[in-house]
Order: C-alpha cells, then structure tokens, then sequence
C-alpha cells in the first residue's frame, strides 16, 4: 500500500470526491496544502464547498480526467474496477487508495484517533461526543457521516491531536483504520450483499477491536448479543455500558418530556455520575448518550461538561428531524432503512405528539429488501399507516425480483394499512388528501425520499 508523505503535500485525485466521508478527508488534505481534484456523476453542495476552496471538481467520470500531474487516486466504495477513471488510473500504474486506507494514514497523525462503530447510531453517537469533546476544549478534527449543524457539515478541521470518526463496517473498510480508542454500539444483520450473514459481520467486527494497540480503549455495548466475543482476551482497555444488563456504564429513571427527549441517570460502577438530559428522542439514543458519556469519562472529561455538551445537541441532518408543519401536520425525516433503525425510530414517534402516525418508507436495495422482509413487516407495523415507494437502488441492479408490492402485501397481511405508489408526487397528493390536523409524518430512508416531505412543505 502507498503511504502518503503528510510533510510533502501532492496532487490527489479523488473519485466519487462528493461522497460525504469523500469530501471530508479531501478538505482535511487541502488544510494540510495538498493539491486535490476529483470528480462525482453529480453535483451537490460538498464539492461545491471544496470549489470554493480552491480544489478542481469535475462532474461526470472520464478517463481524461486522468491527468498526467496527479501522484494518487483515491476512491470510495461505490467505484467499481470498470470505472473509466478508475481504469485509466490502473493503466498509468498511478498509487491507488481507497477511502478507509486514506482515512487510516490520516488518523496515524494523531494522538487521540476515535472511531466510533456499529451497525446503527454511529453519525448520531459520533456528533454526540462532538459536541462533548467541543465544549471540553479538545478542538478535535471531526469526520461524521451525516450534515452537523453546529460545524456547518459534515467536516471540522481542528488544530489539536485529537480526532472523532466513523468506522464503516460495509467491505470491511473499517479494518484499514488506526484507532487509539474504538466505539462497538451494536451489531446487526446488514449490508448482506457483502457479509454473508451474522457470524461473518460478527468477526468483522472482532477484527477491528483487534486493531486497538496494547494503550488503546475498547468502549462496546455490553446488550449486543454475545459480545464477550468480540472483547475477550484483548490487550487493551475495555469499558462496558448498557441499558439492560450488568456493564461499568448504567442509566435508570428514564423519563420523557412532551416531545420524546429523554432524561436519565448514569451510574459508572454502580456509583452516580449525574442526570443528562437529550434534546433528541428514544430510548436508542438513550444507549448511544451512554456510549458518549463512557468515550468523555476515558478522556476524564467532567458530568458538567458532558451535559452542557448533550445540551447544545440537537440532532443531525436526516434523524429524526423535525422539517416543518404543512395544515397542522407535523413533517420528520428520518434516515432509518434496517428495520432495527425503523423501530428505534418508530418507537421514539410514539412519545413524541400526534393523533396518527403516517411512515412514508423507500426500501433501500433489494438485497436488504429481500433478506430481512419479515423483519421490515415487523418494523413498519409500528406506525399506524404506512406509504411505500419504489426500491431506492443505489448501487444494485434488482436481479432477485423483489419489489415494494411484495412488502406492502405482507405488511397489509399484518393488519396494517399499507399503500404503495411509485411515484412521489401520487404520494404527496394522496397525503394532502388524507392526513389530517394533529398526524405526524415521517419520510423514513436512505435514499431521496426526504424530497416527498419537503415538496408538502413548499421547500
């Protein structure tokens, strides 16, 4: 594997540099003097902002693209080998990277590397201790894989050695990383176009707290299934924390307020630590403040300062965001597309104000479709009327034969009801026509179907 040379910047080339981890660690590289250009197959408002910091974006992929001055291409997950540039790149015998390589070296270059993992909550939890690390005085240099409000993005470059990011499990890129300390939230049945089932993601997940140097810190939820198998007999540090069973890091008197936010009481060894309180709602992100609180107390960072921290906290883009009211319809969108996420989310809906609890869902894939469709049904029935969309396909072709009417028949099996439109606009006229004063809508997916929510809104 090339290794990049931080002291003496050079000319990188990025494909797919409009990816939100893509775009990041460009920005971190043109902090750092390096010369960067890349290309995407469209535009959106993360190259632009790397335009306007002098990098060379270029829509559309090419092999003229290619120039003869670029010392390193680095591409993310969703390039394939038939790629022109990637190509191109191949025949020049150009240093080729992928984005967790990148990441990785990037991460050496600091003291303090945390890489927040699991198969839900990562953006969430990771913009959590953000804002804790923030208001510690840590300046940390951020990577999160969703919009933060309070950095203006989804990339901080700080000046301190200290460095927060997440650990993507999908082709195991998180095993090309360098983490000093690691977050372990969870670990489910996804990305099963990759993983051939649980075991295998399991001992993926093995392999990347393997990674923890004999210093480093293991933070993992001990309500993971089995998890004593993944941190057994590690050389370094390992601290626990649950919502239900015996771990270094508890909480009990749970409460909500008018709007679903939380409040609780940690105990660290049994001992009270204090009372927190969110501004986002659910029980999961109850768990994922734990997780937070467990990375701050390691850093010996003070309750006062975790709070204050939580308190400036008002989510991220796409989670559980409140959008707007259309006619006294409240409007949320929601990035959930495993049915664990879907839960959490519909879950939180349900102390959060409303008469009728709509979900206007867009499955993501059809491989995850197809292989957790009675877990979606199961998901979905917890809203009391449900909207499907077409299959978001992203980077699949639907070979399998699954569709969007084979989850509604089974979801209106379930004894929910249960409609299925493949057009966006058909489901924004049917939900001006039928909901009513009070509901509560929730545009749920990984895809674009936030846009069903804002067009009601008129944005």
């Amino acid at each position: 594997m090339y290794i990049i040379n931080f002291e003496k910047p050079i000319h990188i080339h990025f494909i797919g540099i409009g990816g939100i981890s893509m775009s990041g660690l460009a920005e971190i590289l043109m902090e750092k003097g390096f010369i960067i250009s890349g290309s995407d197959v469209k535009e959106n408002n993360l190259p632009r902002r790397l335009a306007d910091l002098g990098a060379h974006i270029i829509y559309g992929q090419s092999a003229t693209n290619i120039i003869d001055n670029i010392d390193v291409v680095v591409y993310s997950a969703a390039i394939h080998p038939d790629n022109p540039e990637f190509t191109c790149a191949v025949e020049k015998g150009l240093p080729m990277l992928t984005r967790a390589q990148l990441l990785g070296q990037i991460m050496k270059n600091y003291q303090i590397s945390i890489a927040v993992s699991g198969s839900h909550g990562k953006t969430t939890t990771t913009s959590m201790a953000s804002h804790i690390l923030l208001e510690a005085g840590y300046d940390p240099t951020i990577s999160v894989g969703g919009i933060l409000p309070s950095i203006g993005g989804n990339i901080r470059i700080g000046q301190s050695k200290t460095f927060i990011t997440e650990a993507c499990e999908y082709t195991d890129s998180f095993l090309s990383l360098s983490p000093k300390i690691s977050l372990i939230l969870n670990i489910d049945a996804d990305h099963l176009d990759f993983f051939k089932n649980i075991e295998n993601i399991r001992y993926s997940f093995r392999k990347f707290s393997e990674l923890l140097p004999n210093d480093g810190t293991l933070i993992i939820n001990a309500d993971t299934p089995c998890y004593e198998t993944i941190s057994n007999e590690l050389s370094c540090q390992v601290i626990t924390y649950s919502l239900n069973s015996e771990a270094d890091f508890t909480s009990y008197g749970i409460e909500y307020n008018e709007f679903g936010h939380p409040s609780f009481i940690t105990l660290c060894h049994g001992e009270s630590i204090g009372k927190f309180s969110l501004h986002i709602p659910g029980i999961h992100n109850v768990s994922n403040a734990l997780a937070a609180i467990a990375l701050a107390s390691r850093l010996g960072i003070t309750p006062k300062l975790i709070q204050k921290g939580f308190s400036s906290f008002y989510g991220t883009n796409r989670r559980f965001q409140y959008k707007g009211k259309v006619g006294d319809v409240t409007v949320i969108d929601d990035y959930a597309h495993h049915p664990t996420e879907i839960k959490a989310t519909l879950n939180a809906a349900r102390n959060y104000p409303h008469k009728t609890i709509w979900c206007v869902f867009q499955p993501h894939t059809y491989t995850r479709t197809k292989a957790l469709l009675p877990e979606f049904v199961e998901a979905l029935t917890l809203a009391d009327k449900v909207i499907l969309t077409n299959i978001y396909a992203a980077r699949e072709k639907n070979t399998i034969g699954i569709t969007s009417a084979d989850l509604q028949s089974k979801i209106q099996e379930a004894g929910t009801e249960c409609y299925y439109f493949p057009i966006f606009a058909t489901i924004e006229n049917f939900l001006l026509k039928n909901c009513s004063p009070g509901d509560l809508l929730i545009t749920m997916g990984a895809g674009d179907v936030v846009k069903i929510g804002e067009t009601l809104l008129g944005k």
